[in-house]
């Protein structure tokens, strides 16, 4: 009768993470894309024109138009916040990246959220048709909206996603600061550091002691310094 070793064998756990590894290439670089797109979506949308209507003035009417940081500054800012907050989740570990991943999540979501209550607004052309006037109770006249606060929302829901994506996944995620960690240079006894990565101690060949403690540390005490 043979006998069957109690030893685990290695290859299942090894199977079983592979499938993680593709996973994980994926939702990394979808997650920079919708961040990345979604972040510049936002500036640029936020940007333009979101509102448009007239003013009376004089017996006749001056047409008016309110862009979107007239309206509400809050999706621009928080686009920002959120793509700085998409680098960082690369440069934190553990609870740092959780952190980080729930503000890019919690950035797309106000700003989204932002957009669709400025997508109505009329206080900021209100304020225009007042200045324009000179009557603090002056209003405006034929307001319409344009479709660039959705486009903003729309922006915003793709950071959000990205956030989702880092707070899903990004456990998996490398770690910026991991790639350029420096070890000290290898010698035949493992890593050297300080001063001996420099300089090895110089051997006086006229001195027993010395030769022994060459002998020691593993060097030939009769090598050329």
């Amino acid at each position: 009768m043979g006998y069957v070793s109690a030893v685990p064998v290695p290859q299942p756990r090894a199977a079983a993470l592979a499938p993680d590894a593709p996973s994980s290439r994926r939702s990394l670089g979808a997650a920079l894309l919708l961040g990345a797109v979604g972040a510049a979506v936002v500036l640029i949308a936020s940007g333009q024109t979101w509102a448009e209507g007239t003013a009376a003035v004089g017996g006749g009417s001056v047409p008016l138009e309110a862009g979107g940081r007239d309206v509400t500054g809050v999706p621009a800012a928080l686009a920002v916040v959120g793509l700085a907050a998409l680098v960082a989740v690369f440069a934190v570990r553990r609870a740092g990246r959780l952190l980080v991943s729930l503000l890019l999540a919690l950035s797309g979501a106000g700003a989204a959220a932002a957009a669709f209550l400025g997508a109505a607004d009329s206080a900021a052309l209100d304020e225009k048709a007042a200045t324009t006037t000179g009557d603090a109770a002056a209003t405006v006249d034929a307001l319409t909206h344009t479709a660039w606060p959705y486009v903003t929302a729309v922006g915003s829901v793709l950071i959000l996603l990205a956030g989702l994506l880092a707070l899903g996944y990004g456990r998996r995620w490398p770690a910026m600061s991991g790639r350029y960690e420096r070890t000290g240079a290898q010698g035949p006894r493992g890593p050297v550091r300080g001063r001996q990565a420099r300089r090895a101690p110089v051997v006086d060949p006229n001195r027993p002691e010395d030769l022994w403690k060459a002998l020691d540390r593993g060097e030939d005490p009769t090598r050329e310094v």
